[in-house]
């Protein structure tokens, strides 16, 4: 158990263990090998989150942004300055190769705390001017405990998208992982404590769909944001609405990639593999219904079965390795069934499509061509490597295609006419678009999803609105008048 942390929580500064709790086995997918096993929170465990988050809570939010500002940029320092052995961590947690998390993970985590660290500081409100002397002006508060419900793909980044605005705002974070990468999130709480941050802040609890259940319906809890699946979503967010709290939902998606015959196809051809092969597919943004202009598709399914075959499967350790096992069994076996259904509707499966033999949770990178719309690897969210290129004559057959999903995370475009490029953005139905690339996520702009694909955003200046609210007070200058 070469990874197994000191314990399975991390609560108001120390480590926490109470093995009452269910364990939960952290698996390398890349071997099977169960290198770690916490335990679930019991509700001991979650009330000591939650009592210490909220203490934490009143001393952190009556610090200024700049000191709080002051403790995130501290982090972020230190989180770079760890990014190999933050790496390794979280490729042993989800099995995404060293190559990928190098730069994609702790640095991403980082950026955001870096971003919001240097945003702390000019939260500030207005003053509204009025008629006869009269004025209003706003303050900007915190929400109080924020509870932070994880995906397993992103482990760390995840915590620290979720953790930096709502510490930059003056809120506390209880952050729940998922129990299938529980270890990387731990690593934050730490970082955070070794930063400045006050114990109790940020507190990190491992646990079941139970555990989060608990956090989300307290009535100490202000604000729920969650990564995840639709029906998870569904359920999170009806069960924090019946007591009103604040919510942030970042949910999955079937988005649309459109490539038009006048592409860079080496350009196009790289936004499918990232769209679609990038953790070997498991991203909730991926462009997994790649639509090709009929005049261009022999061509382009000829580049990317070229390129595919140049891809590097093996041990997710070795730093020339291009792709890595899926995160569970489970999932494998998930994305393989869906193999099995692109083939019975009739599909064609133009490259991979097999389990890899031996140890871990490996499957081929996977494109079937010839598919239509109405088939269920053409609309059901598969979240693994299997990509389908379907045909399309002109552009406004091709949006309204693009557009009939019940999901709206993102959306990509190929092409080198940028009015068109312009044009179909505006015609999308997606809160998260590109042009001419795909799957980039920088900490300064916002993400996040339109229709079933979640509500609210992560990232940018948009985050801060959603871990703070606005007290209004409107300052009489002049004596006040009544009817009687």
């Amino acid at each position: 158990m070469k990874f197994q942390p000191k314990a399975s929580h991390f609560i108001n500064g120390e480590y926490v263990e109470d093995t009452n709790g269910a364990p939960i086995d952290v698996i390398f997918p890349a071997t099977g090998e169960i290198i770690a096993r916490l335990h679930s929170a019991t509700a001991e465990v979650i009330e000591q989150a939650l009592n210490s988050a909220k203490v934490a809570q009143r001393e952190w939010a009556a610090l200024s942004g700049t000191e709080r500002g002051r403790v995130l940029r501290r982090a972020a320092d230190i989180m770079r300055e760890r990014n190999r052995e933050l790496s390794i961590l979280e490729t042993h947690d989800t099995g995404k190769p060293l190559q990928e998390t190098l730069v994609a993970d702790a640095t991403s985590g980082a950026d955001a705390l870096e971003y919001f660290g240097g945003l702390a500081a000019s939260l500030t409100g207005e003053h509204i001017p009025l008629g006869g002397g009269d004025f209003v002006y706003t303050i900007r508060e915190a929400l109080g405990v924020c509870v932070g419900i994880g995906a397993w793909n992103y482990p760390t980044q995840i915590a620290c998208w979720k953790g930096a605005p709502a510490l930059a705002c003056g809120n506390a974070m209880v952050f729940k992982p998922s129990e299938t990468t529980p270890l990387s999130a731990l690593k934050v709480a730490e970082l955070l404590i070794e930063a400045g941050a006050p114990k109790g802040i940020y507190n990190v609890v491992q646990g079941y769909g139970d555990v989060g259940a608990s956090l989300v319906t307290d009535p100490r809890v202000a604000k729920v944001s969650l990564t995840g699946s639709v029906p998870t979503g569904r359920k999170v967010y009806a069960a924090a609405a019946a007591d009103m709290k604040h919510v942030t939902m970042e949910l999955g998606g079937k988005s649309p990639m459109i490539v038009f015959g006048d592409a860079d196809i080496e350009n196009a051809v790289s936004g499918a593999i990232l769209g679609n092969f990038y953790s070997s597919g498991q991203v909730c943004s991926n462009g997994t219904r790649v639509f090709v202009q009929k005049g261009i598709k022999d061509q382009f399914l000829a580049r990317l079965c070229e390129r595919l075959a140049a891809a590097k499967i093996g041990d997710p350790l070795d730093e020339s390795v291009t792709f890595g096992p899926m995160v569970s069994e489970n999932q494998m076996k998930i994305a393989l069934s869906y193999v099995d259904k692109g083939k019975a509707e009739g599909a064609q499966l133009v490259y991979g499509g097999d389990r890899i033999e031996g140890d871990g949770f490996y499957m081929q990178p996977t494109v079937f061509a010839d598919v239509t719309d109405d088939m269920a690897i053409a609309r059901e969210e598969i979240f693994g490597p299997v990509m389908s290129v379907l045909d399309f004559d002109t552009e406004e057959e091709v949006l309204a295609r693009a557009n009939d999903t019940e999901f709206g995370l993102a959306a990509g475009v190929f092409t080198n006419d940028l009015t068109r490029a312009h044009r179909i953005v505006a015609g999308f139905e997606a809160g998260t678009c590109y042009i001419n690339t795909y799957n980039l996520a920088p900490v300064e702009a916002p993400f996040g999803g339109s229709k079933m694909s979640g509500v609210g955003r992560e990232n940018s200046k948009l985050a801060i609105n959603h871990f703070s609210e606005m007290k209004t007070v409107y300052v009489s200058m002049n004596d006040v008048e009544a009817p009687y």
